[in-house]
C-alpha cells in the first residue's frame, strides 16, 4: 500500500524505512532489502549473496569469509568465493545488458543517475554506519566517504554533455569527418577495504553513464556499503544486468583478468595485487586502470602559518586511522621548521581512540590483527635500524573494546631514506618525520620515492610553492591542502609507482578510459544522384 502513496521512487525509499522501524522491526538498514546484513542482533551472521541480473541471490559456494568489526573482532557477516558458475553467469548477465543499456539514449541513463544520487543523498548516514561497523572509521569520516563517492555520481549525471564528440566539416569537397564515443562492453571493478563506498562509486555509476555494463567485486572485508549502494541503483531504475556483484579473493580476481567478456578493469588497492591484476589483465588484451601504493610527503617550510600547518599535519597523517592512500604519512621538515615536532606531538597525545561509533572519536581501529601487527613490526624496525620513536601507539588498549584492533598515533623521528618504515606504505596512525636543509633537498627527496601519488607543501611564499608544484614528480599536488584530491570534473591524477595505466579515474581521463572513439569520414556528393561512374582511387583527403 505504501508504494502506491508516493510517485517518485526516492520517497518510496524513504517510507519504506521509515513505516518498517515504525512497525517496531529490529532490522539496522531495512531499505536495502536483502543487500546487507540486518541486523547486530542475530545468532548467526549475515550471509552476503551475488547480485546477478537485479536480483539478490543465494551463492553456492563452499567456501566464506568472516566479516570482522575491527573494534571487536566479532563476526557480523560472511561472505561468499562465488562459484564458477555464478560469476560466468554475472558476466553473461552484464554482456547480454549490454546489447540494450548501449543503446539506452544518454538522457534516460541520466536519468537515472540524478535518482541514484538523491537516494545516496538521502541514505547517506545508512550507508555510513554500514562503513563503521565493517571498516571501523568514525561516523563522520564514513560520511565522508559516502559523499566523497555521492560526488562522482553527481559528476556522471553530466554525461550528456560529457559524451560530446567532434565534427569538422568540408575536409575536401563534399566530405566531413566527425567523431563520437562508444561504450566498450562490460567493464570490472575491484575495489579496496579502505573506501568501501567512495571508490565503488568511482567505478560503476561512471560505467553505467557512458553506457558500459559493470561486473564488481568489492573488498571480502567490508563490503556492506558497496551491497547497499547497488541495491540504492536497483531502486534508482537501473535495468537488471547493468550492475552486478561477485565476491571473493584471488580466484574472483583472476576470474575478471581472464574473462573474454570483459574488455576493461578499474582497481584500487595494494602494489602487490595491482601489479598482478595489471600484468594479467593486460595480457589478456584488456584496459587497466590500477591505483597502487604511495608514499605522500608533507613539505613544511619555516614561513608557514604554524598552527594550521600543525593542525593539518596531525589530521591527514592520523585521521581514518591512516589507512588511506592520500594520507600525509612523511613531514619533511625544511631548516628551522623541525624546532615544531615537538607540537605536533602534543597535539597527536590528544587525539581520542576507540570504536567509530563512540562520540569525539579521531582515531578508530586499523581493518585487521593482521595488519595491527604488520604496522607495529614497521615501528619497531625503524627503532632497529636507528630512528627514534617519540610517540608509540603501539599497546594502547581502549576500555570496552579490548579485543580491537588499535594502535594509537606514532611518531618517529630521525628518519633516513634506506629505513623499512619510510620504504614501505605503513597504511596506519603513524608518521615519518624527516629533517632537509634547503627546498630543494626537499624537492630531490620527494622524486627519489618510488611513488608519486599526492604531496603538500606549506608555506606563505607564493615563489616557494610555485617552484615546488612545477618541479614536484607527484601527480596531485596541495598547497597549504593536506591531501589534494581532485573533485569529480578533474581526476584522480597519481603517478610514477602509484599507478599502472595511462588512464585516471572519473573526470575527463575516466571518460576517455570507458569509452573508445569511432571516427567517420563520410562523402556525399550531389552528382552521385544521376553519376554511375565507379571510382577506384583511394580517397585523397585533405586535397
Amino acid at each position: 500500500m505504501l508504494r502506491h502513496t508516493f510517485r517518485s521512487r526516492p520517497q518510496v525509499a524513504q517510507c519504506v524505512l521509515i513505516a518498517r522501524y515504525a512497525n517496531g522491526s529490529k532490522r539496522t538498514y531495512s531499505i536495502f532489502n536483502d543487500a546487507v546484513a540486518e541486523t547486530e542482533n542475530t545468532a548467526e551472521p549475515y550471509k552476503y549473496k551475488n547480485f546477478i541480473n537485479g536480483e539478490w541471490r543465494e551463492s553456492k559456494a563452499t567456501e566464506w569469509i568472516d566479516v570482522r568489526n575491527p573494534a571487536t573482532n566479532e563476526v557480523v557477516a560472511r561472505v561468499p568465493c562465488s562459484t564458477q558458475e555464478e560469476m560466468e553467469e554475472a558476466v553473461e548477465s552484464a554482456k547480454t545488458a549490454f546489447q540494450t543499456w548501449k543503446k539506452t539514449s544518454v538522457m534516460h541513463r541520466q536519468r537515472i543517475l540524478f535518482e541514484l544520487a538523491n537516494l545516496i543523498r538521502t541514505h547517506m548516514h545508512d550507508v555510513a554506519k554500514l562503513i563503521t561497523r565493517e571498516q571501523g572509521k568514525t561516523l563522520a569520516d564514513a560520511d565522508g566517504d559516502v559523499l566523497r563517492g555521492l560526488q562522482v555520481v553527481e559528476y556522471a549525471t553530466g554525461v550528456p554533455t560529457q559524451l560530446v564528440g567532434g565534427t569538422l566539416g568540408q575536409v575536401a569537397a563534399d566530405m566531413d569527418t566527425y567523431m563520437y564515443r562508444q561504450p566498450l562492453g562490460v567493464t570490472a571493478g575491484i575495489s579496496p577495504f579502505n573506501f568501501p563506498a567512495m571508490i565503488p562509486l568511482w567505478m560503476f555509476p561512471m560505467a553505467m553513464a557512458t553506457g558500459n555494463t559493470s561486473v564488481m567485486k568489492c573488498s571480502e572485508r567490508d563490503p556492506g556499503a558497496a551491497m547497499a549502494l547497488v541495491e540504492l541503483a536497483r531502486q534508482a531504475g537501473v535495468p537488471p544486468g547493468v550492475v552486478n556483484v561477485i565476491h571473493g579473493t584471488k580466484n574472483a580476481v583472476d576470474f575478471i583478468c581472464t574473462n573474454p567478456d570483459i574488455k576493461a578493469i578499474s582497481f584500487v588497492g595494494s602494489d602487490h595485487v595491482g601489479k598482478h591484476i595489471y600484468e594479467l589483465g593486460c595480457k589478456h588484451g584488456k584496459r587497466v586502470q590500477s591505483n597502487m601504493g604511495a608514499k605522500n610527503h608533507g613539505v613544511i617550510m619555516p614561513d608557514a602559518n604554524k598552527e594550521y600547518t600543525l593542525n593539518q599535519l596531525v589530521g591527514a597523517a592520523f585521521g581514518a586511522a591512516g589507512q588511506r592512500c592520500m594520507a600525509l604519512s612523511t613531514a619533511v621538515f625544511v631548516g628551522e621548521s623541525k624546532a615544531w615536532m615537538p607540537e605536533i606531538m602534543e597535539r597527536a597525545k590528544k587525539l581520542k581512540v576507540s570504536a567509530g561509533k563512540e562520540p569525539n572519536t579521531d582515531v578508530g581501529p586499523v581493518i585487521s590483527p593482521e595488519a595491527q601487527k604488520r604496522i607495529e613490526g614497521l615501528i619497531q624496525s625503524a627503532i632497529d635500524e636507528g630512528a627514534e620513536v617519540i610517540l608509540d601507539g603501539r599497546g594502547v588498549s581502549v576500555n570496552g573494546y579490548e579485543k580491537g584492533n588499535f594502535i594509537g598515533p606514532t611518531i618517529i623521528t630521525n628518519v633516513k631514506p634506506h629505513m623499512r618504515c619510510y620504504k614501505e606504505e605503513i597504511f596506519g596512525p603513524v608518521m615519518v618525520c624527516m629533517e632537509v636543509d634547503t627546498l630543494d633537498d626537499a624537492i630531490e627527496l620527494v622524486n627519489a620515492n618510488m611513488y608519486g601519488n599526492g604531496t603538500a607543501i606549506f608555506t606563505n611564499n607564493g615563489a616557494t610553492a610555485r617552484k615546488y608544484q612545477m618541479e614536484s614528480e607527484c601527480g596531485q599536488i596541495g598547497i597549504n591542502v593536506p591531501i589534494p584530491v581532485p573533485l569529480p570534473m578533474f581526476s584522480f591524477t597519481g603517478n610514477k609507482g602509484s599507478i599502472r595505466g595511462d588512464l585516471n579515474f572519473y573526470g575527463k581521463a575516466g571518460i576517455d578510459f570507458l569509452t573508445q572513439q569511432k571516427t567517420i569520414t563520410s562523402l556525399w556528393r550531389q552528382e552521385d544522384a544521376d553519376n554511375d561512374i565507379s571510382a577506384t582511387n583511394f580517397p585523397k583527403l585533405g586535397r
